[in-house]
């Protein structure tokens, strides 16, 4: 019951238009008021769940992806996807799906994903005969693969708040991100085929194809200098961070030479902006777990799944489906940081790997970006193409549900998530 009140203001604080931070700091403040009569630890709660050598991850590769936007690498990136697989009938929604999936590793976010290469996208499958409700499909399901393969912003916020390996959450998210990417490709092409009504594009040759892939070599580059710094022990996730922050910029000054001094100012402000406003988020998130833990809500939480002899699947089938159902009303972060300081408890409990339950966090918020009312993504291509919600959504349909086979492959199969942290020394 303390959980449903709890819960149900905080909802109600933010449809009321409060910022996330806002409302989790004045719910967290309510809580301790009335169960402490004081609010004097609040201080002591903000400075430690930021005093954290490992935050400096998110500024730096919020600051990669801003300046490898900047430079403007997607363009590349589609012509050489799109020159490689294009000629194919159907094949152009292929090739959007796999800029997608090479530009996920460098923005990080799935909104950022969905509104650069949306905008290239959107008038070029149109124009070769995709209905736009397949084209607004395939941008929005793309667009979700920057939760899931890395660098994730999202998972590096689960991974501080749950005390698990950055690094081993990035190599987990890497294959089940790629096996999705893969039949959203499949399943674009499928669709375009027995549509109908799509045009193939004229095959350039070899000579072009490897021309293109030479102007977008240094951006496909980027995933293994980072990923495989992180498996093959050279550094650590921190490091790969400014790995990757140095490495955007060299890109960005000596290959491309489009990003000027301002630019760079540029990109450092939206950085800024980007990691003051998580930072708040957290900081309030952290203010609303003590909070929660002062009342013994994660004791009392753990008790009730005792007393419904919940083992470790029944867990997993009720948080997902509760997490699926909060998707629809609330933003991905507000998510990982409501929900998790009250679920760890338990998952310690029932000796539930936090790395495959991140993996499988993570999928079913890629679920939250493509459902209405609140999918970021659907309103992210409503704004870049001025379509009825309605028909985005109608689009995006498949896609939802593929995700949820995916989330039940995940939980079925551990070892598609776990294989390779695991092998890379991660995990148990």
């Amino acid at each position: 019951m303390t959980l449903i009140l709890i819960l149900g203001a905080l909802i109600l604080l933010l449809l009321a238009g409060l910022p996330i931070f806002a409302a989790l700091g004045l719910t967290s403040l309510g809580v301790l008021w009335l169960y402490e009569g004081k609010v004097a630890s609040m201080g002591d709660t903000v400075f430690a769940s930021l005093n954290n050598p490992l935050l400096a991850t998110i500024p730096m590769f919020a600051f990669m992806a801003h300046v490898m936007i900047k430079a403007k690498v997607v363009d590349d990136l589609y012509d050489m996807a799109n020159k490689l697989v294009g000629h194919v009938r159907g094949g152009l929604g292929f090739a959007t799906i796999l800029c997608c999936t090479i530009f996920a590793t460098i923005s990080g976010s799935s909104v950022a994903t969905a509104l650069t290469i949306g905008s290239t996208a959107i008038p070029q499958m149109q124009r070769f005969g995709y209905r736009p409700r397949d084209t607004y499909g395939i941008i929005a399901a793309g667009g979700t693969l920057g939760i899931l393969i890395p660098p994730s912003g999202p998972m590096i916020l689960y991974a501080i708040v749950t005390n698990a390996s950055i690094g081993g959450l990035f190599l987990a998210g890497m294959l089940p991100g790629l096996l999705l990417a893969v039949v959203f490709a499949v399943f674009s092409w499928w669709q375009a085929r027995a549509h109908g009504g799509t045009r193939k594009q004229d095959w350039v040759g070899w000579r072009e194809v490897l021309r293109a892939f030479a102007r977008s070599f240094w951006a496909v580059l980027m995933p293994p200098i980072i990923l495989g710094g992180i498996y093959f022990g050279i550094f650590t996730a921190s490091e790969a961070a400014a790995v990757g922050a140095v490495y955007a910029l060299l890109v960005a000054l000596l290959v491309y030479r489009n990003v000027g001094l301002r630019d760079i100012w540029d990109c450092a402000v939206q950085t800024m902006r980007t990691t003051a406003m998580l930072f708040m988020i957290m900081a309030a998130a952290a203010l609303f777990g003590h909070a929660v833990t002062i009342i013994r809500l994660p004791n009392d939480l753990m008790e009730g799944v005792t007393a419904l002899g919940l083992d470790q699947t029944g867990f997993i089938l009720v948080v997902m489906a509760a997490i699926f159902v909060l998707g629809m009303f609330l933003e991905t972060i507000a998510i990982i940081l409501i929900t998790t300081p009250i679920l760890l408890p338990a998952m310690t409990a029932l000796q539930i790997d936090p790395i495959w339950y991140g993996v499988m966090l993570m999928i079913n918020l890629e679920l939250a970006l493509i459902t209405p009312p609140v999918g970021m993504n659907l309103f992210v291509i409503k704004g870049i193409a001025g379509a009825p919600l309605g028909e985005i959504v109608r689009g995006a349909l498949p896609y939802v549900l593929l995700l949820i086979a995916g989330l039940l492959v995940i939980w079925a199969v551990p070892g598609l998530a776990l294989w390779l942290p695991q092998s890379a020394g991660f995990g148990r």
